[in-house]
């Protein structure tokens, strides 16, 4: 029997390929925001094993994917 971190894991993982695969029509920053939840939710997910760490990891990784992306695109 897999474990809820496993099962977690691979739906976040086929979320994650699919969210990607909807990039085509973004800008730089909206992907790199959209690659940072999916990273963040991740991780929270595997540190917390619950909804709420995987809500407040998505939250995070966002806000940092957004940062990133702002300061990498606008030199």
């Amino acid at each position: 029997m897999r474990s809820t971190k496993q099962r977690t894991l691979g739906a976040l993982a086929l979320v994650a390929t699919m969210a990607l695969g909807a990039c085509s029509g973004m800008t730089p920053r909206e992907r790199d925001t959209a690659v940072g939840a999916a990273v963040g939710g991740a991780a929270g997910a595997v540190m917390t094993d619950g909804v709420l760490g995987t809500v407040g990891g998505a939250a995070v990784g966002g806000v940092i994917g957004n940062q990133v992306g702002k300061h990498r695109h606008e030199r």
